[in-house]
């Protein structure tokens, strides 16, 4: 019988959390020993998870003492609560042994500013930010396997990045400035009603919502595209255009790449099919086919679909991606797969759910 390991969630209840408990549920290697929950503490799973009926735990306040979950064997903790709540707790879970991944903002590139500008006030947890492991799966190399805190890249994040960073990474980039549109489901914006995500404001149409410089994921890619390939003195020029649709879940983005040079479609899809060929999770469609939401919903894959414009000088790539399992908790659990040196797959789902 293969070995099980003890893992706890904290923000169990929201639709990350959720997520979690769906995937670790019924990973082969994974024990859920336990649940943290503000909404749900005291109650037993049964009534917050009735999907979930196997489960046989109480869920725990959300401020667990570090050490009780130490004291049941617990040695992996992923926390899916909201931006601005893990980070001055942290350093108490590192303390007592365990390994963290962290579903928010809060230890992602750019956080100590965006922290400062979200809340106010010094990240409280600053001193950790060297430590965290930025855990976009696909381009990381090796970094994970000696990591005790992964900051889990944005939903939006993840989708635009593994678009764009094979050009940039391979210096096809201009400089110019990068265009990337998103439309998301309403999960993403958490399972906190606002007027913005009630279904009576959002059921019937689509929105813009914080254009310019004022989404927290800005910084967060512009840093990871100055890791990625941009000399560290170069701003990394990145417009970002989020869209909010009336689906439930999903994030279906374009990029547009302006180049230093003509490329061919034929070099363009090479490019990508290189730079993924040994990716589980990430599948460049080939010929006319487009990512649709439909086809990644309820999988840890992103959809990749590329094309060149402007006589070779503009490079266009389509992306889809569940924003809740490859942007959140797919993506949370395949960064503990290769902390453990499990293969990327282990207990994640490859294909979509069928369509009804």
């Amino acid at each position: 019988m293969t070995e099980t390991l003890p893992v706890g969630i904290l923000g169990a209840t929201g639709y990350a959390g959720t997520e979690l408990v769906r995937l670790l549920g019924s990973h082969p290697r994974a024990n859920i020993r336990g649940l943290g929950s503000r909404q749900f503490a005291g109650h037993s799973a049964g009534e917050a998870f009735p999907g979930f009926p196997e489960l046989d735990l109480e869920l725990e306040s959300e401020d667990v003492q570090p050490c009780l979950w130490r004291e049941r064997g617990i040695e992996i903790v992923f926390s899916a609560l909201p931006h601005g709540v893990f980070a001055e707790h942290a350093r108490r879970f590192l303390d007592a042994g365990m390994r963290l991944v962290d579903l928010s903002a809060d230890f992602r590139p750019g956080a100590d500013k965006a922290y400062e500008e979200r809340h106010g006030l010094p990240h409280p947890g600053k001193e950790l930010l060297p430590r965290a492991v930025y855990g976009l799966t696909e381009w990381c190399n090796g970094e994970l396997g000696g990591a005790d805190l992964v900051a889990n890249p944005g939903c939006y994040a993840t989708a635009l990045l593994l678009s764009l960073l094979p050009a940039v990474a391979s210096n096809w980039w201009n400089g110019e400035p990068i265009v990337a549109n998103a439309l998301s489901g309403v999960t993403g914006s958490g399972r906190a009603p606002s007027s913005t995500t009630h279904f009576v404001e959002c059921g019937n149409g689509a929105t813009p919502y914080r254009v310019g410089e004022s989404h927290a994921h800005l910084v967060e890619m512009r840093d990871a595209i100055r890791i990625h390939g941009v000399a560290q003195n170069v701003e990394p020029r990145l417009v970002f255009n989020p869209h909010l649709v009336p689906m439930a879940r999903g994030i279906v983005a374009n990029v547009s790449i302006p180049l230093a040079f003509d490329v061919s479609p034929a070099m363009a899809a090479e490019l990508y099919q290189d730079r993924y060929c040994n990716s589980a999770f990430v599948r460049v469609i080939q010929g006319n086919g487009l990512p649709e939401t439909r086809h990644v919903r309820g999988s840890n894959r992103c959809d990749l679909a590329i094309r060149v414009a402007d006589a070779g000088r503009l490079l266009l790539v389509f992306a889809a991606i569940d924003n809740l399992v490859k942007g959140a908790a797919g993506q949370a659990v395949q960064n503990w797969n290769r902390m453990m040196g499990w293969p990327d797959t282990l207990g994640l789902p490859q294909d979509a759910w069928v369509n009804a």
